[in-house]
């Protein structure tokens, strides 16, 4: 009986091995080489489409930060007298004060008159320009009021004196008019 039951074994488990073979046999059939490539190429077109997404961004983040450098070089020397000028400022006012005393020196008065002009054309050639101040209407921007005063036939908020002159650079100051308005 025990021999029965071994065959008996042997040819369902060789039943069974014909059967696994024959769904692998129509498994391995079924399996069309073209799918196989089709699906691998659209695998393909996938990653070439999220590669050239990709190098986009990375084109556009350099783009970005080639113009952000350029426009912080173009500010940089757009402005970089102005430290400079700052420490100027002093110097012009100075010459500025020689020349409104009363002196009997010509050759000193006219010492004092090149030195200055050659002061200004320094600055003008660096576009460092005098802020006008003076009948203007009050701008916090450009003008720092000390003193107002009331003053007959002149509107309010006009600078009617200017106690230091105001300096800009380009289209940024360097030092405001220092004023008087009118109130």
């Amino acid at each position: 009986m025990s021999e029965e039951k071994e065959i008996r074994e042997e040819v369902t488990e060789n039943t069974e091995m014909a059967e696994n073979k024959e769904s692998v046999e129509e498994t391995v059939e079924t399996i069309d080489p073209c799918e196989v490539l089709k699906k691998e190429n659209e695998e393909l077109k996938a990653q070439v489409g999220e590669l050239k997404n990709a190098y986009a961004k990375a084109y556009a983040d350099t783009e970005n930060m080639k113009k952000r450098l350029e426009k912080d070089f173009e500010t940089r020397s757009r402005y970089q007298m102005a430290s400079f000028a700052k420490e100027l400022l002093p110097v012009l006012d100075n010459c500025e004060r020689a020349l409104a005393q009363a002196t009997t020196d010509d050759a000193y008065r006219k010492g004092v008159e090149m030195i200055y002009s050659q002061l200004q054309n320094a600055l003008i050639k660096e576009e460092i320009t005098e802020i006008e101040a003076l009948n203007q209407p009050f701008d916090g921007n450009w003008h720092q009021a000390l003193m107002s005063e009331e003053k007959e036939g002149i509107e309010s908020g006009i600078v009617i004196e200017v106690l230091q002159k105001g300096y800009k650079i380009k289209d940024r100051i360097l030092r405001p008019a220092m004023v008087k308005v009118s109130a």
